[in-house]
């Protein structure tokens, strides 16, 4: 707690974290009355949020009786989905600390938390479960190297919980080993997100235009290094069209890019020029997303789509391109992302580590369209054969609880 006060004298992020917590307690005396019946999703940030979205929403839909109370840790989480409208009531989680807990618990009075994925908070869930809140973890997964699993390791923290809803049979097993039973494997809720997503993206006329009966080659979430790789690969295949959708969208990012573009002889436009009515320049190669909200529908206008992060914070949101039924390629850094390996493990997604690795894989899709199409099915077949974890979570949690 103290780092993150020192940390906000010098980082806007921390500073908006540290200001939005200071309010909770004051929305939670606002927002909660005493006789409303509340359920509880916390999520470290967007990512678990919409893991945990499908349960809210199908919650919101099926019992509208309940308040539905989202908090978030990460100002990456809260600042983009602050006025989500799929609950009643949104702000930060206070600090894990007994004072923060017992004052959170006692005005927030829920009946029932899920805590998405990796999220273990010993105080929260301690005080939650002696005032008899029901409390599951959904979406988690486990690994030998973690902290329960050592010598010198607790599971104290993970016994909280009523029902631990988990990825892999690998967790369920490794929770076993520490005498931790109350566990089932269903998957991951984000496969159904995906899905929803696809199911309300948007044409984009303008996107479509410039793609023409062009192959189409998309960048979701690009990192500097992934663009060093395959920027001066599709300045030898100006036959492609290149969407890069940066997961940073700063001018010194987009400048960069810019520059990159520009020494490998391609011509760019930005997104939101052309959507201003901009014209785009006949033989332009490159269209740069400099805003948020695109990259979801625009996945579906691609042959070949790469996920950026995995030569540094590790690969974002591999699902959302494979949903399209197109191959996914990414960085090295995505050991610990289980829908990478297994669409890896069955020829939807594939790793490059350097140029020469990256243009290999695109050179064979080039030159064997039936293996472009081979493993455009894989990711799309895995997607779909994959889904209903959120389903059987809700029928879990909710339905035998309401």
């Amino acid at each position: 707690m103290l780092g993150a006060i020192c940390a906000s004298l010098v980082s806007k992020k921390a500073r908006k974290m540290v200001e939005g917590i200071a309010h909770t307690y004051r929305i939670l005396k606002a927002e909660i009355k005493p006789d409303d019946r509340v359920v509880w999703f916390h999520a470290a940030s967007l990512g678990e949020f919409e893991q945990g979205r499908p349960l809210m929403e199908r919650l919101r839909e099926e019992h509208p009786e309940y308040k539905i109370l989202l908090t978030f840790f990460s100002p990456s989480g809260y600042e983009v989905r602050k006025n989500y409208e799929g609950a009643d009531v949104i702000c930060y989680l206070p600090f894990d600390t007994i004072g923060n807990a017992l004052s959170f618990i006692r005005l927030a009075h829920p009946e029932i938390a899920v805590f998405i994925k990796y999220e273990f908070w010993k105080n929260y869930l301690t005080v939650a479960r002696k005032r008899g809140v029901k409390l599951y973890s959904v979406s988690s997964i486990f690994r030998p190297g973690q902290y329960f699993f050592q010598w010198y390791g607790s599971a104290k923290v993970l016994r909280q919980f009523d029902h631990l809803f988990v990825q892999n049979e690998q967790s369920k097993q490794l929770l076993h080993s520490i005498g931790i039973d109350c566990t089932t494997v269903v998957g991951d809720t984000r496969l159904d997100r995906v899905i929803d997503i696809k199911n309300a993206a948007k044409e984009l006329p303008l996107v479509e235009q410039f793609v023409g009966n062009s192959p189409c080659f998309v960048a979701g979430s690009s990192w500097g290094p992934d663009e060093e790789i395959y920027i001066p690969y599709f300045a030898k295949h100006k036959d492609w069209k290149l969407i890069i959708a940066p997961h940073v969208i700063s001018e010194v990012h987009l400048k960069s890019i810019d520059k990159l573009l520009t020494a490998n002889g391609l011509t760019s436009v930005r997104y939101t020029d052309i959507e201003a009515g901009a014209t785009v320049p006949e033989g332009t190669n490159v269209i740069i997303v400099n805003c948020f909200g695109k990259l979801s529908s625009i996945y579906r206008y691609g042959k070949v789509a790469v996920v950026g992060g995995g030569f540094g914070v590790g690969i974002h949101n591999v699902p959302e391109a494979a949903v399209y039924g197109i191959p996914v390629l990414f960085g090295p850094n995505n050991r610990k992302f289980k829908e990478a390996q297994e669409l890896k493990a069955c020829g939807g997604s594939f790793e490059y580590v350097d140029a020469d690795s990256f243009a290999s894989i695109m050179d064979n899709f080039i030159a064997n369209p039936d293996a472009l199409t081979k493993a455009g099915e894989a990711a799309g077949k895995y997607i779909n054969g994959n889904a209903g974890a959120a389903d059987k979570c809700f029928k879990a949690i909710f339905d035998s609880q309401l």
